[in-house]
C-alpha cells in the first residue's frame, strides 16, 4: 500500500528543500500518495469526510512540514482538530480508525541542530518540542514512528547537503 505524505507548507515556492523532497517522491508515483493541504484549502475550509477516507485508505502516512516557532504551520494544527476527531479516530467503538497505522513527522527547521538541544541556544530537542504529536498520535494507538529532520535550512545549505538528504528521507520512508 502506498504512503500518504501529508505536505503542510504555507510557501512552498519559496521552500528549497521540502520542494526539492517533493521533487523526489514525484518519481515513485507507485510509492507515494502526495497530500499538499495549502493547494487544496487555500480558504482553509477542509473536507473533512475526504481527509479521513484519504487516511482510511494508507498504512503509513506521513506529515511534512517547515518548523515555524517550534510548531507545525496553523494550517496542519486546524486540520488535526478537524480530521483527527472521536467517532473516527478514538472514542466509540466505531472509533480508532487510525490504530496501529504507522505515522511520522518530516521537518524543515531554519535553525542548525546543535541549537535543538538541552545546552543549546533553544534548550530543547526537535524530539521535545514535537511530543505533543507524539501524544496525539500515541492517544489514537497510532504506531508513531521517530521524526526525521533536515536542519539548518536558513544557514550553511548546499546543494550537497540538499541531495544528501533527501536520499537520507527517502532512505527514511522506506525503512518505514
Amino acid at each position: 500500500m502506498k504512503t500518504l505524505v501529508i505536505i503542510i507548507h504555507p510557501n512552498l515556492e519559496k521552500s528549497i528543500i521540502n520542494k526539492r523532497w517533493i521533487e523526489e517522491l514525484n518519481k515513485y508515483p507507485d510509492q507515494y500518495t502526495l497530500h499538499n493541504l495549502y493547494n487544496l484549502y487555500p480558504d482553509e475550509k477542509i473536507d473533512i469526510k475526504k481527509e479521513q477516507q484519504l487516511l482510511e485508505n494508507h498504512d503509513t502516512i506521513i506529515f511534512q512540514f517547515p518548523f515555524y516557532w517550534f510548531n507545525c504551520p496553523p494550517l496542519l494544527k486546524k486540520w488535526l482538530d478537524e480530521v483527527i476527531i472521536s467517532g473516527f479516530a478514538y472514542g466509540s467503538k466505531s472509533g480508532y480508525k487510525l490504530a496501529n497505522k504507522k505515522i511520522a513527522l518530516s521537518i524543515s527547521a531554519g535553525i542548525n541542530k546543535e541549537d535543538y538541544s538541552t545546552n543549546g541556544r533553544y534548550k530543547y530537542t526537535v524530539e521535545q518540542l514535537t511530543a505533543p504529536f507524539e501524544v496525539t498520535f500515541d492517544y489514537i494507538k497510532a504506531d508513531y514512528k521517530p521524526l526525521f529532520a533536515f536542519y539548518g535550512a536558513e544557514h550553511n545549505i548546499t546543494s550537497e547537503r540538499v541531495e544528501e538528504n533527501t536520499l537520507e528521507y527517502i532512505s527514511f520512508l522506506e525503512s518505514l
